[in-house]
């Protein structure tokens, strides 16, 4: 049968469903969004940019990715919608042409000790089958390899009803697991110091134990002298073997002291129970510093820190343990795999392959897979995060990416932009939150959010291509080609830190001369050394002040007056004035309204549907008792107080009526990070990562200290706010300090005094001291990557 020919030339016309090209947001209200309304192609680049807090966040992540990750939420089962996490529609109007949403954001991978690279991307659970399948000698199922569980058996009877009768079998089990008895996988044991416990030239009765709470002749101290166990006038070095047991480990024992019924405990298990147990964030100050100063972590002797049971290392494949997999450096294990040829395990060692050269391919080559994932950087665990995505297959989805270049040196962010094209160029929506120029340079679609910041923020200010970006007058394209130019002198230093043979991870005895009295820039590509160099060098302590990039930890009743101890003189200078109790002027306190508990709303739970949060009748979600509202302070109430910006408070807590000496202190310091738009009672969770940077740089700036350590100052900011940076980086200086910054930035490099460059490469190719000198020597140079990078930079 044959096919008529076509006649007619015209091609047909679209078909209707290829008309969905365009993601459409209609009146997005999120946070300090102001009735946004865009539209974003698909299958295209988007990159959003804006100074910090101008609402890139509350768009891209709060409104687009949260609304598409909902929706897909309400196509399970309401049994199944139970078990996963419950979101409330996004304060927006329309959001039309969604596709699935694939979230790549800048939270830190979990710190559980027992969490690794491995355990986090899976390259361990396809370790584990391989080495149940290949090694030798054979100890059991992929069980026997982890780390995360331990070997137990047990038997006994069994009773069941069978046929009328009941019938009792014996019956017995055993796992072999991987998980090594002394430290239970975690690779190091803690241990107590006891000199910081107690002075045992002292007696009990001359204060001996100097643990805090347990000096003074308080209950704790009266404890144990007057237990009966030991002589309370004998001094402590001269205690016998049992008396130093009872002392230290004696299992509790009831007894009467002073007629009142007490339970008597050993000392180290009673620190352990009551001090070692808790949160170390959630400790007092002066409690985190004695447990910092008397915990010690050393190395697992029986595991020698593979976390790894005798029998678990003892199987091998060619030579090699899982431990020493897992310890190899991940390019290397790349290779390694690459050489098994095993036709029985061919579909496992293919995808064990793929995963590893993802890692290597996206500039993480360096690690290895047994890395506690506590201990990766924000840019390093977004990294990791993207691994899982390179080799899908799925096309037509949207990636949500949040500054993705964040810790990457000059030379990673080209790789990273390739890596971005890609997924683009396999028929995905990108959707990328930036402030780095070179990313933004290779966007198909600009969306430029501000003016400013906060409530000045909120707005579409651009929308088009980056050449109309550059030429279109916002804050973004005004500072879009600035370049920062080489200092023409340079501070002399004060002084210098000398660091000698410094090993920690991959440094290979760097002997370095850390100037003091100047701003000192640690550079070098990710991976080559520099925060090893810097926080295992210079530890946080007396005279050093570090901030690095560990996360705020803060509920929703949390604020930046709380997290900054703002609140503390304010409460005080309200309780003077009005001649009553300072805790009557804290929402999580006497103060608080009792209907919604000092919330401020009232939150009702409706199991797998999305709660609902509605704002305190009778509070009106001031968080706060009407009588306490009575109080007054320079004519304002403390709820008054608390919805004041920054830069207001600065100024009605400076002079007249309401003056208050400490809580101005505060105030000028957020204000000089450049947090003046930020009210005082905004919840800490609404803060975006660069705010919450500054609040803890600020924060930090309090503390007595001459050395301040800083690591990455401009993740998540906007090229106009690293100016501001600069300029407190220089009155710190300038006020007699040292500055030490770990940081990839050139326009920080350029304004350096002196730089200290690690390379050549990352993991075992790095670790070395390559430069160290001003930048203008670096730049003339061009001898190490940042200097080619640099020089590129900051132009002929």
């Amino acid at each position: 049968m044959s096919m008529a020919p076509r006649t007619d030339t015209q091609s047909p016309a679209p078909h209707v469903a290829d008309s969905h090209d365009l993601i459409r947001v209609h009146g997005a209200r999120e946070n300090n969004l102001k009735d946004v309304s865009i539209e974003i192609p698909k299958r295209r680049l988007t990159v959003f940019t804006g100074v910090s807090g101008s609402g890139k966040s509350s768009l891209v992540f709060d409104t687009i990715a949260a609304e598409s990750q909902r929706l897909i939420n309400e196509t399970y089962s309401a049994f199944v919608q139970g078990f996963m996490p419950t979101l409330a529609r996004p304060e927006v109007d329309v959001l039309d042409g969604l596709t699935t949403v694939i979230t790549v954001d800048q939270q830190r991978l979990g710190a559980d000790p027992r969490s690794t690279v491995g355990t986090a991307t899976d390259a361990n659970a396809m370790l584990r089958i391989l080495f149940s399948r290949l090694g030798k000698p054979h100890i059991g199922s992929p069980k026997a390899f982890s780390f995360n569980v331990a070997s137990i058996s047990g038997a006994g009877a069994v009773t069941m009803e069978r046929g009328g009768q009941t019938v009792k079998e014996r019956r017995s089990f055993s796992i072999t697991g991987g998980m090594c008895p002394r430290c239970e996988g975690r690779g190091s044991v803690s241990d107590l110091d006891l000199t910081q416990l107690y002075d045992d030239s002292k007696t009990l009765s001359e204060g001996a134990i100097t643990v805090p709470g347990y000096t003074g002749g308080g209950w704790n101290s009266r404890l144990y002298s007057e237990s009966g166990f030991f002589d309370p006038d004998k001094p402590i070095r001269k205690f016998t073997k049992k008396e130093l047991h009872d002392f230290l480990y004696r299992e509790p024992t009831r007894m009467k002291i002073a007629g009142i019924n007490m339970t008597y405990e050993g000392l180290i298990p009673r620190i352990q129970r009551s001090m070692l147990a808790k949160d170390r964030e959630g400790m007092q100050p002066h409690i985190r510093e004695f447990v910092d100063r008397a915990v010690t972590f050393t190395t697992c002797p029986e595991c020698d820190g593979t976390r790894l049971n005798e029998g678990a290392r003892s199987s091998k494949i060619e030579r090699i343990s899982i431990a020493d997999a897992c310890a190899m450096q991940i390019s290397d294990l790349a290779e390694w795999v690459r050489g098994l040829d095993e036709p029985s395990v061919a579909p496992l060692l293919t995808a064990l392959q793929q995963t590893l050269d993802s890692f290597v391919e996206i500039g993480l080559g360096y690690l290895s897979l047994d890395r506690p994932a506590g201990t990766l950087s924000g840019g390093e665990a977004q990294r990791v995060k993207m691994i899982r995505h390179l080799g899908s297959s799925l096309t037509d989805v949207t990636y949500v990416f949040d500054e993705p270049t964040i810790g990457l040196h000059p030379h990673d962010i080209q790789r990273m932009n390739d890596l971005l094209l890609r997924l683009r160029d396999k028929g995905n929506t990108v959707l990328v939150v930036e402030h780095k120029p070179e990313t933004i340079a290779i966007a198909d679609h600009v969306v430029d959010l501000g003016p400013g910041a906060g409530t000045a923020g909120g707005a579409v200010c651009f929308e088009g291509t980056v050449e109309g970006l550059r030429t279109g007058g916002t804050i973004t394209g005004r500072h879009f080609d600035d370049r920062a130019a080489v200092k023409e002198t340079v501070r002399k230093p004060t002084g210098t830190l000398e660091i000698r043979g410094a090993r920690t991870h991959n440094l290979q005895g760097v002997d370095v001369d850390i100037p003091l009295g100047v701003l000192a820039v640690v550079t070098g590509v990710a991976g080559s050394g520099k925060s090893s160099l810097v926080h295992g060098s210079i530890p946080a302590g007396e005279g050093v002040v570090s901030v690095d990039q560990a996360a705020i930890r803060g509920s929703r009743r949390s604020n930046p007056a709380t997290y900054t101890g703002l609140l503390d003189p304010i409460r005080k200078a309200f309780a003077k004035t009005n001649g009553v109790k300072p805790a009557l002027f804290s929402a999580n306190s006497e103060g608080a309204c009792p209907t919604c508990n000092g919330a401020g709303v009232i939150y009702t739970d409706l199991a797998m549907m999305a709660g609902v949060a509605t704002t305190c009748e009778e509070c009106e979600g001031k968080r706060f008792q009407a009588s306490v509202l009575d109080y007054h302070l320079g004519g304002r109430d403390i709820s008054e107080v608390l919805a004041m910006s920054v830069t207001e408070a600065e100024e009605f807590f400076g002079a007249g009526e309401a003056a208050t000496p400490a809580a101005h202190r505060i105030l000028t310091r957020l204000a000089d990070v450049g947090l003046g738009y930020l009210t005082l009672g905004q919840p800490l969770t609404t803060l975006s990562g660069g705010e919450r940077q500054r609040l803890k740089l600020a924060t930090h700036m309090a503390e007595k200290g001459g050395v301040y350590v800083l690591d990455e100052p401009t993740a998540g900011l906007h090229l106009a706010d690293v100016e501001q940076l600069l300029g407190l980086l220089d009155r710190l200086v300038d006020a007699g300090k040292s500055v030490i910054v770990v940081e990839h930035h050139q326009a920080v490099m350029a304004h350096a005094d002196w730089i200290i460059d690690l390379g050549p490469g990352a993991g075992h190719d790095g670790g070395r001291l390559v430069f160290e000198g001003t930048p203008a020597d670096l730049v003339a140079a061009r001898s190490t990557l940042t200097g080619e990078h640099l020089a590129t930079y900051v132009g002929p």
